[in-house]
C-alpha cells in the first residue's frame, strides 16, 4: 500500500487537453438549471421539505454549481497543455452523428421505415469508409432484418412512409403493415 505524502498528492489532478473548454461549458449548464429552478420545480407549502417535488433537483443542482465551479478553479489554476482546441474539434465532429440521426427521423415519415433503414445505413457505411459490395450488400441484409424484427416481432408503432400512398392498394397495406 502507498502512502501519500501529504493533500497536494492526495488531490493532484492530472489535466487533459479541453478540460477548461468543458469546465467552462459545465459550469454554465449548472448556473443555467439553477436560474430555471423556481419556475421547473415547484415548492408547495405546507409539506415535509424532504417530500416537496422540489427538494431533489434542488439539492442536485446546488451541487452542480457548487462541484462544476470547484472543477473550473482547478482547471483554471492547473498548466495549461496544448490540443485543447484539436480535442474540442473532436467533439465537434462527433455532433455529426447526432445531425445523421436528427436526418433520419426527418426522412422515416417520407420515405418509410425500411428505405430510410436501407439508404441511412449504406450512407453510414460509405461515411465511415466502407467500399466493398459484400458490405453493402450486408448493410442491406441487416437493415431489412432490423426492420422485420422491429415492426413484424415487436410491433412498433413506427408512421408509414408518405412514399407507400403511390403503391396498389394491398401492396400499401402490407407496406404499412411490415415495413
Amino acid at each position: 500500500m502507498t502512502r501519500f505524502k501529504g493533500l497536494q498528492e492526495l488531490f493532484k489532478r492530472y489535466r487533459r487537453p479541453g478540460d477548461i473548454v468543458f469546465a467552462w461549458m459545465f459550469f454554465a449548464l449548472a448556473v443555467f438549471l439553477f436560474t430555471q429552478l423556481g419556475t421547473q420545480s415547484p415548492w408547495k407549502w405546507g409539506g415535509k421539505v424532504f417530500s416537496q417535488p422540489a427538494f431533489w433537483p434542488t439539492i442536485s443542482v446546488i451541487l452542480m454549481v457548487l462541484f462544476g465551479g470547484l472543477h473550473l478553479l482547478s482547471s483554471a489554476l492547473s498548466p495549461r497543455l496544448v490540443g485543447r482546441w484539436k480535442e474540442v474539434w473532436q467533439w465537434v465532429k462527433s455532433l455529426e452523428y447526432a445531425g445523421w440521426f436528427m436526418a433520419y427521423v426527418f426522412v422515416v415519415p417520407q420515405l418509410g421505415y425500411l428505405l430510410s433503414t436501407i439508404v441511412f445505413g449504406l450512407l453510414l457505411a460509405a461515411r465511415a469508409g466502407y467500399r466493398s459490395v459484400r458490405t453493402y450488400l450486408s448493410i442491406v441484409a441487416l437493415s431489412i432484418t432490423i426492420v422485420v424484427v422491429f415492426k413484424g416481432f415487436l410491433q412498433v408503432k413506427i408512421p408509414g412512409g408518405a412514399i407507400y400512398e403511390y403503391l396498389p392498394t394491398a401492396l400499401r397495406s402490407f407496406m404499412l403493415t411490415y415495413f
